[in-house]
């Protein structure tokens, strides 16, 4: 007994110490003791007396420097609205700039060696193996048969209930657009990636176990970039306390979810069917837990981007009532019957002006408002700014947006037009606009979420007037992977007549 103990004591002590000197060899990287504006005004967090989201903070420090790039000393952070450097990071140099050890640890206990947590041969591997799949006309007819089931079946008629509450003046007329599209997403990218469907839509608006557990492990993954010190929520993982102990339960849910569908596929067959797993199931033989980790990486960019992107969508359409009467006008040019509910592939890539106003809101809402990547090895900016050996370098979409100097005067206006050349969509240089990232990263499935988007666009505002409560508002972002906003999107549904 005396022995345990003493074991223990020992055990307790070594960690403690551990701690601390890594603790203070953090301090010593982050330079505390930088007393320049910027980095006193980060660490007292007094820019929250002027703006609403960090992401805005940043912003306004980008917008007066003269290269559009700043530091902040205290977490060893370049940050960069430059598209010259943005090429840089992701086409030029790309080899010097993979996600680096921190990013995956951070997001390894959910991640695992999915294809957003890897660097090198690993993800070079899912890279081809998700091109080829995603990239096939069955697969992406599949994908949009489930979004439009999904359209009519469920988001409609929820949406046409709410409306009926309007019309009657009901006091539950006000609903959360933000969760309702958190909802369809999750049922779509489930269905697509796992073939599950965990009807979060249905009328009742369940709670989901496995969409709760994805909440919360998505959420507290993020939650560890914020901490002062990576010793911190490590310590907390090694003695599973606190929030690390609430991470480990979500983890083991989706674990446990995984490994149950997994081996109920393997027991079905999978060769004919066409959801994520079953196609790579063909590819990656019987290590369950790399199939794992790849269909969650898939969950986690297809649901959160595409419903934040969504949302963000229809927070400016309320603003911009006439963005919404010419995408009806072309809406009901393309989709000559009235009583079409849905557009099909052919119809969608008629709709220039849709494709133009999807565009041009995650121009200002990106569903990923920025990402970093770990220099390996010294490096000069093509601004000038020198980047040390591993120095996280981070590009931010959210500000390049709203940057003057690379979208003109009118940067701050949901304007279309942009992206319209004679009638016609012409995309923008991927380096200017990274919201799908650009170079050898760009986005795999960045086509099947457009379409996505789309579907849902032209089925709503075909319908439906949807007029967001307290337009006036600022919105204000919760902390996190994705842009989600804080307190969701209060809206109210109006039907229209389309006779």
């Amino acid at each position: 007994m005396e022995k345990t103990l003493g074991l223990g004591f020992l055990f307790f002590s070594f960690t403690v110490l551990f701690s601390v000197f890594s603790f203070l060899l953090f301090l010593l990287r982050m330079k505390p003791w930088c007393n320049c504006h910027t980095c006193r005004t980060y660490t007292t967090m007094s820019w929250t007396t002027q703006f609403a989201n960090l992401s805005d903070w940043y912003t306004h420090l980008l917008r007066e420097s003269a290269t559009g790039t700043i530091h902040i000393h205290v977490l060893g952070n370049i940050v960069t609205s430059n598209p010259g450097n943005v090429e840089h990071m992701l086409k030029t140099r790309f080899q010097n700039y993979p996600k680096g050890r921190p990013f995956s640890a951070i997001l390894g206990d959910l991640l695992g060696r999915g294809i957003f947590n890897v660097d090198g041969s690993k993800w070079m591997f899912q890279r081809k193996m998700a091109s080829l799949e995603l990239g096939s006309v069955a697969v992406r007819t599949y994908a949009l048969e489930i979004v439009t089931e999904e359209i009519r079946t469920r988001l409609l008629p929820l949406l046409m209930a709410s409306s009926v509450a309007c019309a009657q003046n009901h006091q539950d007329s006000v609903i959360d657009l933000q969760d309702i599209l958190r909802r369809f997403s999750f049922d779509n990218i489930c269905k697509f990636s796992f073939g599950l469907d965990p009807r979060c839509l249905l009328p009742s608006l369940p709670v989901s176990p496995f969409a709760v557990a994805f909440d919360t492990a998505s959420k507290l993954s993020a939650e560890r970039a914020m901490t002062a010190s990576p010793i911190i929520w490590k310590i907390k993982r090694l003695l599973n306390i606190g929030s690390e102990k609430k991470l480990n339960h979500a983890i083991n849910t989706i674990n446990n979810l995984a490994e149950d569908l997994i081996n109920k596929r393997r027991e079905m067959g999978f060769s004919t069917r066409n959801d994520l797993l079953s196609r790579f199931m063909t590819s990656v033989g019987d290590d369950n837990k790399y199939l794992r980790d790849i269909v969650v990486s898939f969950l986690l960019a297809g649901r959160d981007t595409v419903a934040a992107a969504l949302t963000g969508f229809f927070f400016l359409l309320s603003k911009y009532p006439r963005v919404e009467v010419l995408i009806r006008e072309e809406l009901n040019r393309v989709m000559d019957d009235p009583v079409q509910e849905c557009a099909n592939f052919e119809q969608l890539r008629q709709m220039h002006y849709l494709n133009a106003a999807v565009h041009e809101s995650m121009r200002l809402f990106p569903p990923v408002q920025f990402d970093s990547k770990f220099a390996q090895e010294d490096d000069v900016l093509p601004d000038g700014t020198f980047v040390p050996k591993g120095t996280r370098v981070t590009y931010h979409p959210y500000a390049m947006g709203r940057m003057d100097r690379v979208w003109g005067s009118d940067c701050l206006e949901f304007k279309p037009e942009r992206w319209l050349k004679d009638g016609v969509f012409v995309p923008e240089d991927p380096f200017k606009y990274p919201v799908f990232q650009a170079g050898v990263r760009i986005c795999l499935g960045k086509e099947l979420a457009l379409v996505e988007m789309k579907s849902v666009v032209a089925a709503l505002v075909r319908q439906f007037d949807i007029r967001v409560v307290g337009s006036g508002l600022e919105p204000r972002f919760v902390a996190g992977l994705t842009a989600t906003l804080r307190g969701g999107l209060s809206v109210q549904i109006y039907e229209r007549s389309r006779g």
